[in-house]
């Protein structure tokens, strides 16, 4: 028994270990600005070794961001907007959006439509760019599984499916629970993102909706998410031009990107309206 119990504390120590020398950090160790996986803009950096011209991240890799809007505020085509602008670097619908793609891929979750629908979802990323990326683009219809399913397929894909993943969308993130009131399911779901985005290296965008009448994200896993992502991101139809949507860096750890908008155009893809949000433009 005893020997057994020392085994235990033997093994417990080497996890702690392991642990340890994953998590330390130290503070006199020149860490550099994290890289940017989809920016807005630069902003100019004074240091005592000169000026930086650094990117302002929507998103960075190692991180997460989520959007949250009520529903039928397009929440959809922004994250088919971001995913093409991710693809392409930059593209004739973006505006000033910029992805640092370099050769990495994106994988692209549904996980509330039916395949006609994600599908037709999934072509207008590549309809948006004019070299074909197919290749790079990876996507995956998963309403028909349960909740536990779906993290278990996502994590598959990181690990043996798609190589050098930089952009993963999980568009309904909520459907990786059974409840978004479950405590310790939202607690759990949200250490799952945050365990995928630092182990593969990889930017992630969920999609979420608001509450009724209100600017908070839905139920607790929607109060975890606010709590540890890099930037949250907000979608509001916009009250002068009724076309358009308005999309706010609401919180982020670093620079907020600038307001802009977009709008659907008339052969239905999303577009940036001018550069930067305009209410009485046009």
């Amino acid at each position: 028994m005893q020997l057994r119990l020392d085994e235990q504390q033997t093994e417990q120590y080497l996890i702690m270990q392991a642990i340890e020398e994953d998590c330390v950090i130290n503070a006199k160790e020149k860490i550099e600005y994290p890289p940017v996986a989809i920016s807005l803009g630069e902003n100019l950096i004074k240091t005592s070794k000169g000026d930086l011209l650094l990117p302002i991240p929507i998103g960075t890799y190692g991180n997460f961001s989520f959007v949250q809007a009520p529903p039928k505020t397009k929440k959809t085509f922004f994250v088919s907007l971001m995913a093409s602008i991710y693809l392409g670097g930059q593209n004739n619908f973006g505006g000033n959006i910029k992805g640092h793609r370099e050769d990495r891929n994106v994988i692209h979750i549904d996980t509330e439509q039916g395949k006609w629908h994600a599908q037709r979802v999934f072509k207008r990323i590549l309809d948006m760019n004019t070299f074909d990326y197919s290749e790079n683009y990876h996507t995956f219809g998963l309403r028909t599984l349960n909740h536990k399913t779906r993290i278990e397929f996502i994590e598959y894909c990181l690990e043996h499916k798609v190589a050098k993943t930089g952009l993963l969308i999980i568009d309904g993130i909520a459907d990786l629970v059974s409840d978004v009131n479950n405590i310790e399911e939202s607690n759990a779901c949200v250490q799952k993102i945050m365990e995928w985005s630092a182990k593969y290296n990889c930017h992630i965008m969920c999609v979420i909706h608001s509450n009724f009448g209100s600017d908070k994200p839905t139920g607790h896993l929607g109060s975890f998410l606010e709590k540890k992502t890099e930037t949250q991101i907000q979608l509001e139809a916009n009250t002068v031009n009724r076309e358009w949507v308005t999309v706010k860096c609401k919180r982020s750890r670093g620079y907020s990107f600038e307001t802009f908008s977009f709008k659907v155009n008339e052969i239905g893809l999303p577009e940036i309206i001018g550069n930067l949000y305009d209410p009485l433009k046009n």
